[in-house]
């Protein structure tokens, strides 16, 4: 008997777990906001705190602004940097935590990559091109592509050329404002242990820590189907192989947010109570 997670047909063009978004995105909705604003991770806290003492966005701007009015540069990149920042939180799906609760998960972890990690879930839910690109090298990683994560701009470029859009339309950027995306691409990479130091262009499957990881899960976790095992989108979007699942299939039902289920001779994991009841526990209840 023994954890069943058999790879799944997929209904797309490839047999990646997660498929290419290629033709299935819209031109008008692909922006270059990463070439502004990374994962943040203090200033990604600090909203997220504001948010969870204040209880709305309205007074969530109004104190963030107030705090800035006395420099106009630094107003000015706040602007910038609070639309993009909030976006990703109020566009958050619902099987990522409420930003409400995100203080509270944040302050759970070890790590400032640990925090990174799961910032860059909102970061890939709300942005189209960085999803694109994830579900790409996410398919290398599968495939076993020699140098699977290699983020040089050549290679970046190239994964970049082949979006098309809905209508039929490619993406077209300047080099220039491409290759600045590439950066930010790269030091979001940085930030969640995939690339080691600043020269660094290929990567590797991070680590992750206990909080992250229980993130994930419930990320990728679908009470409505069970094939969620077979393609779990948390995890695949951390760049972890399906030789590594198992390994943290067993971590996560070794905490007491988790545990293996006997459904029909074979053992299903399932969340103990909800996806995110261990909010305040880190995993221990």
């Amino acid at each position: 008997m023994g954890l069943v997670y058999q790879r799944m047909t997929l209904a797309s063009n490839d047999d990646s777990p997660l498929p290419s978004l290629s033709r299935r995105l819209s031109g008008k909705d692909v922006t270059m906001d990463l070439t502004m604003c990374g994962l943040l991770v203090e200033r990604a806290e600090e909203l997220a705190q504001l948010y969870a003492d204040q209880g709305n966005w309205n007074d969530v701007k109004e104190t963030w602004f107030n705090e800035r009015l006395s420099n106009r540069s630094t107003r000015d990149s706040s602007q910038k940097i609070y639309r993009v920042l909030t976006s990703r939180f109020k566009n958050a799906p619902t099987a990522l935590p409420n930003p409400s609760t995100l203080p509270t998960i944040l302050s759970d972890c070890n790590t400032k990559r640990d925090k990174s990690q799961i910032l860059y879930l909102y970061l890939i839910a709300d942005d189209p091109l960085v999803r694109y690109t994830v579900h790409e090298y996410a398919a290398r990683v599968d495939l076993g592509t020699p140098d699977a994560l290699d983020f040089s701009n050549e290679t970046l470029v190239e994964i970049l050329s082949q979006l098309e859009y809905s209508d039929g339309s490619s993406f077209n950027y300047a080099d220039s404002t491409t290759e600045r995306w590439c950066e930010g691409f790269r030091s979001v990479m940085r930030e969640i242990g995939v690339l080691d130091g600043q020269q660094a262009v290929v990567g590797e499957s991070p680590s992750i820590g206990r909080i992250p990881l229980l993130v994930a899960m419930a990320y990728s976790y679908d009470a409505e189907d069970d094939d969620w095992l077979t393609a779990p989108r948390g995890l695949l979007y951390l760049f972890q192989p399906e030789s590594r699942w198992e390994e943290l299939f067993d971590r996560a039902a070794n905490t007491d947010a988790w545990e293996y289920l006997e459904l029909h001779g074979d053992l299903n994991l399932r969340p103990t109570e909800e996806p995110y009841s261990w909010v305040g526990n880190g995993g221990e209840v």
